[in-house]
C-alpha cells in the first residue's frame, strides 16, 4: 500500500490561482461568444407571435437572444450558463416583410446594441486581467524554482 502525500500549501494555491484565472478566462470568451451572437442577429426578425406565443405555420421566427449568467465556483473561480433572454423579442413597424401582421408589424430581437458593446468590452477586460494574473503566476512560479535551487 502506497501513501500519497498531499501537495504542499504553496503548490496548491498555485493551482487555485491558476484554475481561477483559467476560469475567468473562460467566462469571458463566452460573454463574447454570447454578445457576438446577439449583435450578428440584431437584424434578424420574424413573425410576430399570437397571443399564445405560437408563431404561424412556415412563417420565419425572429431571432432568440441569449444571456449570460456567471455565478462563482464552490472551488473558487466561476461558472456560466447562457440562457434565452425574456422577453425575447420586441414589436416593430415592418409594412414590407411578407410575414408582417395586418398592422404591419414584426418581432425583432430585444437586443440592446449599446449593452452589448459594454458586454464586450468588460469581456475584453475580464480576459486580459485574468490573462496578467496567469502571467504574474508563472513569474511567481519562476522565482520560487530559482530560489529553490
Amino acid at each position: 500500500m502506497s501513501i500519497v502525500a498531499a501537495p504542499p500549501a504553496n503548490e496548491r494555491l498555485v493551482s487555485s490561482i491558476s484554475a481561477i484565472a483559467v476560469s475567468g478566462m473562460n467566462a469571458a470568451a463566452r460573454r463574447l461568444e454570447v454578445s457576438a451572437s446577439n449583435v450578428a442577429n440584431l437584424l434578424t426578425t420574424g413573425a410576430l407571435p399570437a397571443a399564445n406565443g405560437t408563431v404561424a405555420a412556415g412563417a420565419p421566427q425572429a431571432y432568440q437572444p441569449l444571456r449570460l449568467n456567471q455565478t462563482a465556483s464552490a472551488n473558487g473561480g466561476t461558472q456560466t450558463s447562457v440562457t434565452a433572454a425574456a422577453p425575447s423579442y420586441v414589436a416593430i413597424s415592418d409594412p414590407q416583410a411578407p410575414f408582417a401582421n395586418q398592422d404591419g408589424l414584426v418581432a425583432a430581437p430585444n437586443v440592446d446594441i449599446s449593452q452589448e458593446m459594454i458586454n464586450q468590452m468588460v469581456a475584453s477586460y475580464s480576459f486580459t486581467a485574468n490573462a496578467g494574473v496567469l502571467k504574474a503566476e508563472d513569474q511567481m512560479t519562476k522565482t520560487l524554482l530559482d530560489t529553490t535551487a
